[in-house]
């Protein structure tokens, strides 16, 4: 098997993946490392060069019979520029790649193919339409190496044409670009001349007749010189026909004739044959991929070896995948330019809990045994924790995996119907998928599977296409599952493929009831006669007292309508599951839909009801995100590319039918994970007067708990960002915000009146986001809590100046900020240059006596400042007392709380400083929460001893009640 790095298809056919083999087995593998430049390429081998036997690199130079053919000058510069026009164009990077950074480059790392030898007696045999469990492979000749295609055959017979056979994503495409690349850097010394054709290229051209120099001419200009020299150069000229299966070929010499001049005028399909029949360049050797279904339409007399592309068949080759991809040095580019980069700690911990998760859970091992699979994981994983690029979506990135695999793919290029395997798939793996999704299931047994394939065939023509599917892509799309108790079952390859193709198969309107179906068929056939029947039944109405005719001519027009509304409501009954699906909540399995990816990627599971016991319901929150996202503009064009068109009214239609189902849910409190699940839908459509619509009741953004990864905030960002009406609340606490998040999250933070902050970690780098955020002129927030966050002094002087131009600020916490006395000082000279705020919570603080004052003191001067919070600081008795006496004046002023008591009565604000103190347990250091408590309680019995009034003194009972249970909460004697 092969474990190499994904190389997009571009136009050379489909990408990577397939086929499980026995993790036990070992096979040499070649790395090549390049440090490609950034203006120019040069073409030599790269300076860090690792080599491990069986190499295409390790084929050494030419026997000395073979002398240098193209000597000439103007021939070795011709050479030489078609060198760099392969290596420019076999290295450019698809979209899809460039989300890994600016530096990745597909010549970066190179791992060699696993490619098994097969016998024209295997080939023959028919092949097993489903394996139930992975058996040994029967003894087979050994692994080849890319250096030993062209080796002497078991019986020392030379070796001119290969065939190459892999089904969908096994990795044809990658072998292809590697060979070309490796030519281009002089690795492949056997060959001096290299003719890469695309055969889905030579397929467009039709019957019209070129010759094989018009057609090398054609596609590689610096080649037209040394044409008359390919009839001498033999072995050592190369020719590469990837994707046979475009090709209808006949090698009957009634369809094909026979010629051997390479400037004879012939169709393209007629040039490949007589190539491969060695009678037009006989002594030139010849690679050729293709799909096992397509293996049949070379005569094996013309093939001297066949080699099957296998799949990745050690992990440790796996984890060398995603090290490589994941380890990307510069891919902070996300949205807004925020400058946001995951630290080389970050990405190591990744790709380290990915590796433990492939060692313990078989299943995604078995997914990764296909190469493709591996690109998604890599790409799902970049999606889920590095930057995101402008406009990325997970449906785009399962779009985009399917383009790089199934761009350009017919089932079968001989059949007539010219169907888009894509299309055949979304047909027959989209209804499995959606039943397993109706019914709750994630296995499958034989039986499912196969009634889902032959559902409906009955023609000759179908079965035979039916036959291809089986051959060239079922695998990549279901894989026997290796779980303990569910052997014999099937599972799709990825779990989450199975509701992406749940979710297809519903938006492309496959999935219709006999009344549906006969309705249109109805409607249809209303649609064209009904005009001409109307008009007659109409005369005949008025010529003939037939009372019976206006009721029939009415009801013609009725029929369509009615029909209409039948498929109406099936639209809305779809909506209505896709809506209870999205907002189903489950006690086993209760986090967001995004923590719920990176889970079944990375092995870290939710809490379940049962910790020791296995779900016993699946959960399928993807399946209407995808939904939501086929929708979109960006992903029905890439589906159309794939054969798969969504019609604009179908995709309207559809919108409102959510919209309408959406709307009602919109005015319920969600959970945060929930309200996450139904704002990363709305990113997923992509929608902005979708989303406009449905969000406009939205008041409450309680997002507390929520693990805000980049991701996260990119999405909240884009979706709530561009709404006009503001939001009551923002509830952002415990959420591990960064600064980097609050910098995405601007947009929807400024619309917010009251925003809660807290328990995040936030630092002095942190505060100058606050600080632009308090003086924007959009700025509407009134509540800002800050509380438990690293602040300190340092972050406190971003703070007050923002403070100084804010003008819509007035209660502001600052509660265990770790500010000190240098804090508080801080405040105290700037606090006069704000004249809105209200009340000012610095509890907690760890700052003295004479900080305190000053604080106090400036409190008491402010215009508008009502309530202080000084409680939990390290005051004194007399500096308490000197406080109490200060905030205790009438003389207007702001009220200053330092402790449970005024005076001898209880401080009206006593339930505040406990609950602050319930609710910060966990997180606050025990033994100073204890000491606090402890002065608290000696205060409130000296004051119970001072006073003689009963009412109070039982206010004062029930308040040092309160403080002990909180003492022995936290271990202390409370006595």
């Amino acid at each position: 098997m092969r474990w190499g790095r994904h190389l997009p298809r571009a136009s050379w056919g489909p990408g990577l993946g397939r086929a499980f083999q026995a993790a036990d087995e070992r096979f040499s593998f070649l790395i090549h490392w390049s440090w490609p430049l950034k203006r120019e390429r040069p073409l030599e081998p790269p300076r860090v060069f690792i080599r491990h036997h069986g190499s295409s690199a390790d084929s050494g130079p030419p026997s000395g019979r073979h002398g240098q053919l193209f000597r000439g000058a103007s021939a070795a510069e011709a050479i030489q520029q078609h060198r760099q026009n392969l290596a420019e164009w076999f290295s450019r990077l698809p979209r899809e790649e460039r989300q890994f950074g600016p530096t990745f480059a597909l010549d970066t790392v190179h791992v060699d193919p696993v490619i098994r030898e097969s016998t024209p007696d295997e080939l023959l045999r028919p092949p097993a339409e489903l394996a139930l469990e992975h058996q040994p492979p029967p003894a087979r000749l050994p692994p080849l190496a890319l250096s030993q295609l062209f080796d002497p055959d078991a019986c020392g017979h030379r070796v001119q044409t290969v065939v190459l056979y892999g089904t969908v994503g096994t990795g044809k495409s990658t072998l292809v670009r590697k060979m070309v690349l490796d030519w281009c850097y002089r690795r492949l010394p056997a060959f001096e001349l290299l003719i890469p054709f695309s055969c889905e290229d030579l397929s467009s051209l039709g019957p019209a007749p070129a010759s094989l120099c018009h057609l090398v001419a054609q596609r590689y200009t610096p080649l037209k010189e040394i044409l008359p020299l390919m009839a001498t150069a033999g072995s050592r000229l190369l020719f590469v026909l990837h994707g046979l299966e475009h090709l209808n070929l006949d090698f009957q010499l009634a369809g094909t004739g026979l010629c051997s001049d390479p400037e004879e005028p012939k169709a393209p399909a007629a040039i490949i044959v007589n190539l491969l029949r060695k009678y037009m360049l006989p002594e030139a050797s010849i690679l050729v991929t293709t799909r096992p279904s397509a293996i049949g339409r070379i005569p094996s007399k013309y093939v001297g070896r066949y080699g099957e592309i296998c799949g990745f068949s050690d992990t440790n080759l796996q984890k060398l995948y995603f090290q490589l991809r994941l380890n990307q040095p510069d891919c902070g580019h996300g949205a807004g330019d925020v400058g946001v980069s995951t630290t080389p700690a970050q990405r190591d911990n990744l790709v380290q809990m990915l590796s433990r998760n492939l060692e313990g859970h078989h299943q995604i091992a078995a997914a990764c045994f296909l190469p493709s699979y591996c690109w998604l994981v890599c790409a799902t994983l970049h999606f889920l924790h590095a930057p995101t690029p402008a406009g990325q979506t997970l449906t785009s990135i399962y779009t985009s995996f399917l383009r790089l695999n199934f761009s350009g793919e017919m089932l079968d290029s001989t059949n007539s119907s010219k169907l888009s395997l894509m299309a055949y798939a979304a047909r027959t793996m989209g209804k499995l998928a959606y039943e397993g999704v109706s019914s709750r299931k994630t296995y499958f047994s034989e039986e499912d599977v196969c009634g889902c394939l032959e559902a409906g065939i009955k023609t000759e023509e179908e079965f035979q296409l039916l036959h291809v599917f089986r051959r060239d892509a079922l695998r990549f799309f279901l894989a026997p599952c290796i779980e303990p108790g569910h052997l014999g079952t099937f599972v799709f390859t990825v779990p989450a493929m199975q509701e992406y193709l749940a979710a297809l198969y519903i938006v492309l309107g496959l999935r219709k009831t006999a009344l549906q179906r006969v309705g249109k068929e109805v409607t249809e056939l209303m649609g064209r006669v009904g005009e001409d029947v109307s008009l007659v039944l109409g005369i005949m109405a008025k010529l003939l007292p037939l009372r019976a005719l206006p009721l029939l001519f009415n009801l013609l027009k009725v029929v369509p309508r009615v029909f209409g509304r039948v498929v109406g409501k099936s639209r809305e009954a779809v909506a209505q599951a896709m809506v209870l699906e999205m907002f189903r909540e489950e006690d086993y399995y209760n986090d967001d839909v995004l923590d719920q990816m990176g889970a079944s990627i990375l092995g870290v599971e939710g809490p379940r009801r049962h910790p020791d016991e296995p779900p016993e319901d699946e959960v399928f929150e993807l399946f209407p995100m995808f939904m939501g996202g086929l929708l979109s503009a960006h992903n029905r064009a890439v589906l159309a590319q794939l054969g798969c068109p969504i019609k604009n009214l179908d995709a309207m239609e559809n919108a409102q039918a959510i919209k309408k189902k959406l709307g009602k849910l919109g005015r319920q409190v969600l959970p945060p994970s929930e309200l996450l699940d139904h704002l990363f839908f709305h990113y997923e459509f992509q929608n902005q007067r979708f989303s406009a619509e449905v969000l406009s009741s939205l008041r409450q953004l309680n997002l507390a708990g929520v693990r805000m990864t980049p991701v996260k905030c990119t999405v909240v960002a884009a979706v709530l960002g561009s709404g006009r009406h503001a939001l009551d609340e923002v509830n952002l606490a415990s959420c591990q915000l960064d600064p980097a998040g609050l910098r995405t999250l601007m947009p929807v933070l400024l619309r917010a009146r009251k925003l809660g902050l807290q328990l995040n970690s936030l630092g002095p780098e942190a505060c100058r986001d606050l600080r632009d955020l308090l003086l924007h002129d959009k700025c509407q927030i009134t509540t800002l809590r800050l509380s438990n966050n690293p602040l300190t002094a340092a972050g406190v002087a971003f703070l007050v100046e923002g403070l100084a131009g804010n003008t819509s600020l007035t209660h502001l916490s600052l509660l265990h900020t770790g500010l000190g006395d240098k804090g508080l000082e801080l405040l105290a000279a700037q606090l006069d240059r704000n004249q809105q705020l209200k009340e000012l919570n610095v509890a907690y603080n760890g700052a003295g006596d004479t900080a305190a004052l000053a604080l106090a003191k400036a409190a008491r001067e402010h215009p508008s400042l009502e309530l202080l919070h000084l409680y939990f600081n390290e005051l004194s008795s007399e500096g308490r007392q000197v406080l109490r006496d200060l905030g205790g004046n009438s003389e207007g002023g702001a009220r200053v709380v330092v402790s449970l008591t005024e005076g001898t009565a209880v401080s009206e604000y006593w339930s505040v400083i406990l609950g602050e103190v319930q609710r910060n347990l966990n997180s606050w250091d025990r033994s100073r929460v204890r000491r606090h408590l402890e002065l608290l309680l000696r205060d409130l019995d000296d004051n119970r001893g001072a006073t003689l009034n009963p009412w109070r003194k039982a206010q004062l009972l029930r308040v040092e009640g309160e403080v002990r249970a909180l003492l022995e909460q936290l271990g202390g004697s409370g006595s």
